[in-house]
């Protein structure tokens, strides 16, 4: 079990969305919060919000996690100002529309090197220090598309699923060597953030009709505010769990793939479909 209160904790993805509801909570718990993102400006924001009202201490650096340069700077940066840091949040991530044929290896490079490899190379630069604390909290944000994997999203899915899978192993290696270091892999829903329109259209993918058709399908499953899904994620932290499952949305996805594990996909689309018909008539999906 990893204390909230009175931790030290870096948040990557910071500046918006999931990342920015868990920073602003950790701020409202007394914690020391270093925030890190690529969008400068955003983090300097946060940050100048924070420290407002805060009672812990709260900093932060730029990073992109592409790069496992500018990671280990940041990781220098972390440590120096918070030498007691006990958790480690990777949320930072990006989206990618189009199918296999419409994605160039650039745009899967481009994916992977964010999501994958962003939390396998922060995750390297920090678990020496996490392991010499007396309690601490490695955080992988998966997906739910990292249990399921829909159609045109399969950069999106190769990534979120090795997040999971690399997630899965080393909790079971920190656990056979009795380290004091815990992790836990979530899988948000739909979470309502600003993701799905910022995401890159893929190198060969020419018809916008469809990206458009993209957007609607992740934003009629985002049922979930970012304000909760920090706050499940917090909880799931305390209660050390290996599994954090966000929405009834994820919960309800899980059961069907593990019901269907060979044909979900036809199941849960026929459902999105009546998601999305009852959002363009402006119901409630």
């Amino acid at each position: 079990m990893t204390a909230i209160d009175g931790s030290a904790v870096l948040v990557t993805g910071a500046a918006s969305g999931i990342g920015k509801a868990i920073a602003t909570a950790l701020a409202r718990r007394g914690c020391d919060v270093a925030l890190a993102d690529r969008d400068e400006a955003g983090i300097r924001m946060l940050a100048q919000q924070l420290s407002a009202n805060a009672k812990g201490k709260i900093t932060h650096t730029r990073v992109d996690v592409g790069s496992p340069s500018e990671i280990e700077a940041m990781a220098a940066t972390v440590l120096s100002a918070h030498p007691r840091l006990n958790i480690v949040i990777n949320n930072a991530g990006v989206a990618l529309f189009g199918q296999f044929h419409e994605t160039s290896p650039a745009d899967m490079d481009w994916l992977m090197g964010i999501n994958f490899w962003g939390v396998v190379n922060v995750t390297r630069a920090f678990l020496p220090h996490l392991e010499q604390q007396p309690s601490s909290h490695v955080v992988n944000l998966s997906s739910i598309f990292g249990i399921v994997a829909p159609p045109g999203q399969t950069a999106y899915s190769a990534a979120k699923f090795a997040v999971r899978g690399f997630s899965e192993a080393l909790r079971h290696e920190l656990a056979m060597r009795n380290s004091s270091t815990c992790l836990s892999v979530v899988h948000p829903g739909g979470i309502a953030t600003g993701i799905a329109r910022s995401a890159r259209v893929g190198a060969h993918m020419t018809d916008n009709a469809r990206r458009s058709e993209s957007i609607d399908r992740f934003e009629a499953m985002a049922q979930t505010t970012p304000d909760e899904a920090a706050r499940v994620i917090l909880d799931g932290i305390e209660a050390n769990k290996p599994r954090i499952l966000i929405g009834s949305d994820a919960r309800r996805l899980d059961i069907v793939q593990r019901l269907f594990p060979g044909t979900y996909w036809a199941r849960i689309q026929k459902q999105m479909e009546k998601a999305i018909a009852r959002m363009q008539k402006g119901k409630p999906a």
